[in-house]
């Protein structure tokens, strides 16, 4: 394998150029993020829209869930080896013939391509931060990788009142005109002002590994998106959780005996790497609850007593204020990552998480407090977000960063997958009677605050095993140094 690496970037690189990158890069992840949302405010009128049925429909969502996940590890992997600009640029590309797909279309069949090729671009927020590892001075890595971690966060936060907006008042094919044209201004803004790092890994890819795990995660997310429509108990869903069961642990074999795997798995199993991507799948099921709880408080109507007739608009609206609280305490997280490290900032988060979904237990009653409740977990959410790629980032080499945090990106969305299903379980179970129709009952959804208050829990549990900083590791990023951090890496490890 050959390897090229650049030492550490340039401490008087300027501060207005590293800015213009941060902005650059952050502006591109909100804009991806939003494809996460950007149809949930048409997905009830999608059947009347495009004359099929709701159970079909729902694959317009499906599809970019599938897409993304498969995407973000090979995107990732693909960026360490011939580019992470260059990668960066071809998701971007994706995102934007995507979105005019989809623009473009008057049948589902063409609607589920372009929102496949929408999620196709998911790996650009860990191509972003790799990027900032790569040409940021040490001393804004910190803060910078913090807000573009939270760029994910932040788009699907202001994505959904932006998207009801258009939805309500212009033709819903709007909808994907708008991120067109969005996706098109981030690639001619990465182009002018995001430079191409010259760590590269070179080397082959891995065709058979990138195979093998893709047909495993559709087949484990399919079953677990798809499995309450379906049937639990269904044929269809039971062999798909039995493939997985056994594509995954054979692609692991695979990629243990590959020279150049796709992903490593030995770097992977290093405690720091093991524990911080299982608290990140702990996270990604917390940070769920509140996405699908509060929306459907808000819109339920007052005859339910408990539900607060609020429009779709103002569900979003509700829910943006915790988007600029993740992006406002982004530099709050790397300030105590400097501090005390990144593990006690994780923990920290994960304790304001589960502290945030404690109060909306017995806070439901007012808009206002719904507002509360989302930002004090938004705030939690910045801790988490800021912490996550630093601990990936001080446990790998740099040039491995793009495959590292990309798996980190991965395992949140799994634990996100894991806590739509479980939910919707549970608040299909737990109804009360509406007149002819049941809708989820009050106690269904602190039954899930409650679920996600346990997962945040547990988030802070899994962080505690993350070894601690040694006094010779760099303050907010230890892997910020050159080629020597194997090394620091298995020191780490002690």
């Amino acid at each position: 394998m050959s390897h090229t690496h650049s030492g550490p970037p340039d401490e008087g690189a300027s501060a207005p150029r590293s800015s213009a990158i941060v902005a650059v890069l952050a502006f591109s992840g909100i804009v991806v993020a939003t494809m996460q949302t950007l149809v949930i405010p048409i997905v009830p009128e999608l059947p009347r829209l495009i004359d099929a049925p709701a159970s079909d429909t729902a694959w317009a969502v499906t599809a970019t869930l599938l897409a993304a996940a498969v995407a973000t590890p090979m995107a990732g992997r693909l960026g360490d080896m011939f580019g992470k600009r260059r990668l960066l640029l071809i998701s971007l590309v994706l995102l934007v013939t995507g979105s005019v797909t989809a623009a473009l279309s008057e049948s589902l069949p063409v609607l589920i391509v372009g929102r496949l090729l929408q999620g196709l671009s998911g790996g650009v927020i860990p191509l972003g931060i790799s990027i900032m590892r790569d040409e940021l001075p040490a001393e804004r890595l910190a803060s910078a990788t913090a807000v573009m971690s939270a760029s994910l966060g932040v788009g699907g936060a202001l994505g959904l009142p932006t998207a009801a907006l258009i939805a309500e008042n212009f033709d819903w094919h709007t909808l994907f005109w708008a991120s067109g044209s969005l996706g098109a201004v981030a690639t001619v803004l990465v182009l002018t002002l995001v430079p191409e790092s010259k760590v590269r890994t070179g080397g082959r890819f891995d065709l058979v590994g990138a195979i093998g795990m893709a047909a495993g995660l559709v087949c484990l997310l399919l079953a677990i998106s798809k499995g309450a429509d379906w049937g639990w108990g269904s044929g269809t869903t039971l062999g798909l959780f039995a493939a997985a069961v056994v594509i995954l642990p054979v692609w692991g074999l695979f990629e243990l005996r590959t020279p150049q795997p796709l992903v490593d798995l030995r770097t992977t199993a290093r405690r720091q790497v093991l524990f911080t991507n299982l608290s990140s799948i702990a996270l990604g099921f917390s940070m769920f609850a509140m996405s699908l709880v509060l929306p459907q408080l808000l819109q339920l109507p007052e005859a339910t007593g408990y539900g607060l007739g609020q429009s779709l608009l103002a569900a979003g609206l509700v829910m943006a204020p915790s988007g600029l609280v993740m992006l406002a305490i982004a530099p709050v997280s790397a300030a105590l990552s400097k501090a005390k490290g990144p593990k006690i900032t994780l923990m920290t988060g994960a304790l304001i998480v589960a502290a945030g979904y404690g109060l909306n237990i017995v806070l439901m009653d007012q808009v206002w407090q719904l507002v509360l409740v989302s930002c004090v977990i938004g705030c939690g959410i910045g801790f988490t977000y800021g912490a996550m790629p630093a601990l990936i980032m001080g446990a790998v080499p740099r040039s491995e960063t793009g495959a590292a945090n990309s798996l980190n990106t991965l395992m949140r969305s799994i634990g996100t997958s894991v806590a739509s299903a479980l939910a919707g379980v549970i608040l299909a179970q737990m109804t009360t009677a509406l007149g002819p129709v049941s809708v989820p009952s009050q106690n269904g959804f602190r039954t899930v605050l409650a679920l996600g208050a346990g997962a945040a829990l547990l988030s802070f549990a899994l962080a505690a095993f993350i070894p601690r900083r040694s006094a010779g590791q760099a303050t907010a990023t230890p892997a910020a140094s050159g080629p020597a951090e194997p090394a620091e890496a298995a020191r780490a490890e002690a």
